[in-house]
C-alpha cells in the first residue's frame, strides 16, 4: 500500500491534504512524517531536462552528473546577514568558495557560507550534494528562479511559472518622508515573494500592491510595516481612463503677452478629429504661405503633447485624435518657442472640448473557472458587474466562464468569487481593450474630477 500511495503522489494521481496548525502545533508531526514516507526523494526526480542558453535545445541534467547545476528557489533578506539565497542541489557537489556561473542573468558568482535551516535553526556546512536542499548568503546578483552551474556545463533550469495576482490595492503614505522606506520595503518583498508584485503607476500617481487575495495583501503589508517601520492606509486605486473625442472641432486661439521686457505672440489654427480605437495621437501640419514659420511648427507639437498628457476634461491621457495645425499667424519679434507652445495647448483644448469629448474606460477579459452548480449565480454577478459573456468551456466537474469586464467593476472580485462559489471558485485577469464609458459614469468621474481640483 506505501509503494502504491508513494507512485500515484509521483504522477500526481492523488493530492493529499492535510488539516495542521503551525502556531499550536498540531497536526505537524504526523505531516512531517507523511512527507519523509510518501513524498518524493531526490531519487524519484533523478533527471531533469533543463535548456542549453546558446541553442535553447534540451540537455538532461541527472543526479549522477559529476558537474554542479543548483536553481535558487527563494530568497528572503536579513538585516543582520544579507540576502539568503535558498537553493536546491540537482546535480554535482557545491562547495564553500567555488565559483558558480549565473546562466539566467550570465554572471559569475562565488558561494560563501553553506547552510541547511530547520526553521530557525543554521547548521554551517563545507559542501552540499545532488538532491539537497541549502542556503548561501550573499551572493552579488542573484534572484529566484535563476539557475546556477559549473562554467564547463551550462544549462538553464526552467523558471517556476507564479500565477498572475488577481487582487489589487493602492498604498496611501500616513507620514511623509517614507517614500524611500517604502520603494526598499516593497523590493524586499517582491523579491522573496514574487507572487506579491507592486508598481508605481504614473498615469493615476498612485502605488498599486497586487496580490493572491486578501489574506496575502494584508499579512504582505503586515510585514512592510513591521519590517521597515512604516504607517501605510490601503484603498482602492484609481482607474486608468483614457479622454478622446467622437467628433470633428477646431478653434483659433492667439496668445499674446506684452510685460515691459520682450514679449509673447502666436496664434494657432487648429482642427481635430476622432481616429481609430488604438491609434494614439497624430499630429501633423498643412500650413500654406508664409504667416508661420515651419520652426514653429515642433513648438506646437510640444503643446498638443503636454496637453495630451495632463488631460482636459478629466485629468487622463487624451487618446485617438488627429490633430491639425493648417494655419495661424506670427509677430516677427515677439513670436518664440514657448508662445506657440502655450498657443498650440491652448488651442487644443478648445478644439477638443469643440469635438464632444468622452472619455473611455478599460475593459478586462476575465476567466472564472467554478463548481457547475455556481454558474448561474456567477453569470448574473458578472451581468449585474456590466460584464458580457463571452462564452462557456467544460473542464471536468468545473466550468470556465470567459467576459469582458470594466476594470472599474473589478475591485476586490477576487473575494466577491470565493464568497458567491464557498471558496472553490477563482479567477485570472487580462487587459483587453477601452471602450466608451457610459454617460452616467462619465458625469460622475468628471464631477469628482472637478471637486478635487477645487480642494
Amino acid at each position: 500500500m506505501r509503494s502504491g500511495i508513494h507512485a500515484a503522489i509521483q504522477s500526481q494521481t492523488i493530492v493529499p491534504l492535510f488539516c495542521t496548525s503551525a502556531t499550536t502545533n498540531v497536526g505537524v508531526s504526523r505531516l512531517l512524517d507523511f512527507i519523509s514516507k510518501y513524498g518524493s526523494s531526490p531519487v524519484d526526480r533523478a533527471k531533469i531536462i533543463a535548456k542549453d542558453p546558446r541553442s535553447d535545445e534540451n540537455i538532461d541534467v541527472e543526479l549522477e552528473n559529476s558537474n554542479p547545476v543548483v536553481q535558487v528557489f527563494k530568497t528572503i533578506s536579513e538585516a543582520h546577514v544579507g540576502d539568503l539565497s535558498f537553493f536546491r542541489v540537482y546535480s554535482g557537489k557545491v562547495t564553500t568558495g567555488m565559483d558558480m556561473f549565473n546562466t539566467s542573468r550570465g554572471t559569475t558568482e562565488r558561494f560563501g557560507q553553506l547552510f541547511v535551516l530547520n526553521g530557525k535553526n543554521r547548521i554551517s556546512l563545507n559542501s552540499l550534494n545532488s538532491g539537497d536542499i541549502g542556503a548561501v548568503v550573499k551572493l552579488k546578483d542573484t534572484h529566484a528562479g535563476n539557475t546556477l552551474c559549473s562554467p564547463k556545463f551550462k544549462v538553464v533550469i526552467p523558471e517556476i511559472e507564479y500565477p498572475n495576482p488577481n487582487i489589487h490595492s493602492a498604498i496611501v503614505l500616513k507620514a511623509k518622508g517614507d517614500e524611500e522606506k517604502i520603494s526598499m520595503g516593497l523590493a524586499a518583498l517582491h523579491e522573496e515573494d514574487p507572487t506579491f508584485i507592486y508598481r508605481v503607476d504614473s498615469e493615476v500617481r498612485q502605488t498599486i500592491i497586487s496580490g493572491q487575495g486578501e489574506l496575502h495583501i494584508k499579512t504582505s503589508v503586515e510585514r512592510l510595516k513591521r519590517r521597515f517601520n512604516v504607517n501605510i492606509d490601503l484603498i482602492e486605486p484609481k482607474i486608468p481612463y483614457r479622454e478622446t473625442i467622437r467628433g470633428k472641432g477646431q478653434s483659433k486661439y492667439r496668445h499674446k503677452k506684452q510685460s515691459g521686457g520682450a514679449g509673447q505672440f502666436a496664434e494657432v489654427w487648429m482642427r481635430v478629429e476622432p481616429k481609430d480605437r488604438g491609434e494614439g495621437i497624430e499630429f501633423v501640419d498643412s500650413l500654406r504661405g508664409q504667416n508661420v514659420d515651419r520652426v514653429f511648427v515642433p513648438s506646437v507639437g510640444k503643446g498638443v503633447k503636454a496637453a495630451c498628457d495632463e488631460g482636459i476634461i478629466a485629468g487622463y491621457r487624451v487618446v485617438d485624435v488627429k490633430v491639425d495645425f493648417y494655419d495661424g499667424k506670427q509677430h516677427p519679434v515677439d513670436s518664440k518657442d514657448i508662445a506657440f507652445q502655450t498657443a498650440g495647448k491652448n488651442a487644443f483644448k478648445e478644439s477638443f472640448m469643440a469635438a464632444q469629448p468622452g472619455l473611455l474606460e478599460p475593459i478586462v477579459n476575465v476567466e472564472v473557472k467554478v463548481p457547475e452548480e455556481y454558474m448561474g449565480d456567477v453569470m448574473g454577478d458578472i451581468s449585474g458587474r456590466r460584464g458580457k459573456i463571452m462564452g462557456v468551456d467544460s473542464d471536468g466537474h468545473f466550468q470556465k466562464v470567459k467576459a469582458q469586464l470594466p476594470q472599474a467593476e473589478l475591485h476586490n472580485y477576487a473575494t466577491k468569487i470565493r464568497s458567491l462559489t464557498g471558496g472553490r471558485g477563482f479567477h485570472t485577469e487580462t487587459h483587453s481593450h477601452y471602450e466608451n464609458l457610459p454617460r452616467e459614469f462619465e458625469q460622475k468621474v468628471i464631477a469628482a474630477y472637478k471637486r478635487q481640483r477645487e480642494e
